[in-house]
């Protein structure tokens, strides 16, 4: 997402501006009180070292339990390094080796996932800064004893930051949700827009798709942390979060089940303007979307609402006007496709509505009746497993995440050779090289080379600025505003816009500089600071061809988890629709037939799974594209196969719910559905008897046109996974998120 000027309102209400706050003024404050209380700034920015290592991994998103784990953890190792560290900085030889074997074990803190490469990253900036000035043996402690209060002291500022305002906080997270569902709905209405290429089309839903699974989990981590209770303060706050989620994924199934072959679609409306009023009903329903997580953020009730009424009655008289001409004989599949757009269009409308009303957050409103609240929606929160395992096991040549660890140490090592030498002073002068370098180096190549850029530029810009400011003014109440802005800005961006992170992270470092050591920082200081960043970049962008790790090596294996949840997708729902309709005929559930509360909830986390595969791949892709055009393999059969899986995917969430509501599943039906489970699994044979012919009179004909579809994508899955080649090696499975 990136932040532009339009966007501001919406991002000083988000919560990463939010989070922002909470890491700038938790990180200030040890040197304001350390300094303030006893004169000590040197003691109290040591501190500050160690509370702004845990802000780092005090990011937005997750179960708030998680996060204090996650930091007390990080605490422990920032204690640990800076006793390591300090200890080494006296001898040469001994700091080489500590910042090196260091750099190598955190960049390993990868292999736990985002949240593991968090703590891993706090661990590098902590040694980084550690080795900035050579430590006397006598003051050691005193360091580590000022680190570890510092980290301490953020822990408790964190907790009580969150407790206090903790249901700012959850609507935030719901409001970063719905924005990433508006985002989506309004990429869908471009399908309806003859004018729109539909392949780019396709890029940007799957890429709004991708980041808005990401948001959904975040939303869902929060919401099911706090359920409502029936009682207690707040609670009707916890009812309205947990309305607008439930609602939220109603309207999410409502749009993915309404895919469709676009290209036939507008070839069979080509001018009409019933496309036109699809395209403006979906449009005008993602800005309401947009309003309303405007209004959630901000704790307000949403009274401005507009309608998509006319649209939809446009759409109806379209659809008396075929009838008329006599589609229904003709094209009966057709016509039962635009009523179903018709109805879910509709069924959009009224949940956007619902929507609206939860803003209220009225004390007498009742959780909805849609999901039964009990421990079992536990199962949906992200799970994040830590074993010392994973650690020992990836220490091979084959682990993308080894031979990171290995760029990166190799980096560090060249940082220090190429500055350091061995000159105690000269090597701890190396720190801002090697701390480009820990910031800028990833282990993917394509982010590593994107940020390269982004961070030179952001240096540049903020060294600039800070002659400019330096030129105007050096009086402390006028720059200590500043300083305390660009840390926020600084932490609040870093996942919104890096290169407008770099800038602000850029200036709040030369301003700390200026207020620790006063009349030090000059043109010249400045200056070797922005060689320093440049060297680093060059560095990073060097060692980024050490070992590489290019994504087209995981593609196929991501392609098939993409299809082999689709597969359980499909499987579930099929148990879901037998439950369903065995409960309507009065049958007693049996171990093929679970109950239907049973049955819903197993293809509802499957759905999830489902969104989270269909992520993992998407972003692979697009990495892989973003890589050398040398190291890019099979596009077009991976292409394809992202397209027929989200096809696949949007067909079975439209069938099922048809399926259930059915009396008994026709028998061509019944073999097309359970050939596809088979034809979904390419380890087995392929079905050879699928029946391609369906009963098209009432209701069915609104199932046959999904059927076909799923056939169609399934077959094409099959062979596109069978065309792409086995990579040469296969990246090693981590913990899922």
């Amino acid at each position: 997402m990136d932040f532009r000027i339009a966007s501001i309102p919406r991002f000083l209400y988000s919560h990463y501006f939010f989070g922002g706050v909470r890491q700038g003024v938790g990180m200030l404050l040890p040197v304001l009180i350390v300094g303030g209380l006893f004169g000590n700034y040197s003691l109290g920015l040591v501190a500050t070292f160690g509370a702004q290592c845990l802000a780092i991994i005090d990011q937005p998103g997750g179960p708030q339990r998680h996060r204090t784990n996650e930091m007390l953890g990080g605490a422990v190792l920032a204690t640990l390094t800076v006793m390591i560290t300090g200890a080494a900085s006296m001898h040469p030889f001994l700091l080489w080796l500590a910042i090196i074997g260091q750099s190598f074990f955190f960049s390993m803190f990868s292999v736990f996932g985002k949240r593991g490469g968090l703590i891993g990253f706090g661990g590098l900036l902590i040694m980084t800064l550690t080795m900035h000035s050579a430590i006397d043996p006598e003051q050691i402690w005193m360091h580590v004893g000022a680190t570890l209060g510092g980290a301490m002291f953020y822990l408790a500022f964190s907790i009580a930051f969150s407790r206090l305002l903790w249901l700012r906080e959850e609507r935030q997270a719901m409001s970063v949700a719905l924005f990433a569902t508006a985002d989506y709905m309004a990429a869908r209405s471009r399908f309806y827009d003859e004018a729109e290429d539909l392949d780019e089309s396709y890029r940007r839903l799957i890429r709004a798709q991708s980041v808005m699974t990401e948001k959904h989990q975040a939303a869902r981590d929060i919401v099911l942390r706090a359920l409502p209770r029936g009682r207690g303060y707040g609670d009707s706050e916890r009812v309205m979060l947990w309305n607008m989620f439930v609602n939220m994924l109603q309207l999410l199934d409502t749009l993915v089940a309404s895919h469709t072959d676009y290209a036939s679609l507008r070839r069979a409306l080509a001018g009409h303007d019933c496309l036109m009023f699809m395209r403006d009903a979906l449009a005008k329903m993602s800005v309401e979307i947009n309003r309303i997580a405007f209004d959630v953020s901000r704790g307000r009730a949403t009274q401005y609402r507009s309608s998509v009424k006319a649209e939809l009655r446009a759409i109806e008289y379209e659809v008396e006007q075929f009838k008329q001409q006599g589609m229904a004989e003709r094209e009966p599949e057709t016509l039962a496709l635009i009523v179903q757009v018709l109805r879910r269009l509709r069924n959009a409308s009224r949940i956007v509505n619902k929507l609206v009303e939860h803003t209220a957050a009225r004390r007498d409103a009742q959780p909805t009746d849609e999901i039964r609240i009990d421990k079992s929606l536990t199962q949906f929160m992200s799970r994040q497993e830590l074993r010392v395992g994973m650690l020992t096991s990836n220490l091979r040549l084959d682990s993308p995440y080894f031979r990171y660890a290995v760029r990166v140490a190799l980096a560090a090592a060249l940082a220090m050779a190429v500055i350091g030498g061995s000159d105690p002073a000269s090597a701890a002068h190396s720190y801002w090289v090697l701390l480009t370098i820990v910031i800028i180096m990833k282990p993917g190549f394509a982010l590593t080379r994107q940020r390269n850029g982004w961070r030179l530029m952001g240096t540049l810009i903020g060294c600039m600025l800070a002659l400019v400011l330096f030129h105007f003014t050096t009086r402390p109440e006028v720059l200590f505003p500043v300083l305390l802005m660009a840390c926020i800005m600084g932490n609040s961006l870093v996942q919104l816009n890096y290169m407008a992170s770099a800038i602000f992270n850029t200036l709040f470092v030369v301003l700390v500089f200026h207020f620790v050591a006063p009349g030090t920082v000059s043109m010249a200081v400045i200056g070797e600071r922005a060689i320093d960043t440049a060297l680093g970049c060059a560095i990073a962008l060097a060692c980024s061809y050490v070992l590489p790790w290019w994504e087209a090596r995981y593609m196929k294996p991501l392609a098939r988890a993409a299809t082999n949840a689709n597969r359980e997708y499909l499987r579930t729902g099929l148990r879901y629709a037998r439950a369903m309709q065995a409960a309507a005929a009065g049958m007693a559930p049996t171990e093929d037939t679970p109950t239907p509360e049973q049955a819903d909830i197993a293809w509802r986390l499957a759905r999830k799974n489902v969104h989270i595969a269909f992520s993992n791949y998407a972003e692979a892709f697009y990495r892989m594209m973003s890589e050398p055009r040398s190291h890019q393999v099979n596009v077009p059969e991976f292409n394809n196969l992202l397209i027929q899986n989200h096809i696949m995917a949007s067909q079975i969430t439209a069938a099922v719910p048809l399926l259930a509501t059915l009396d008994n599943t026709p028998e061509s039906m019944r073999r097309a559905l359970y050939g596809l489970v088979d034809m979904l699994d390419d380890q087995q044979p392929a079905p050879t008897d699928l029946p391609t012919q369906f009963d098209t009179t009432g209701e069915l004909a609104t199932l046959a046109y999904p059927l076909k579809q799923m056939i169609r994508a399934a077959q094409q899955i099959r062979q596109e996974l069978a065309a792409v080649d086995d990579p040469p090696q296969t990246r090693p499975a981590v913990a899922a998120a």
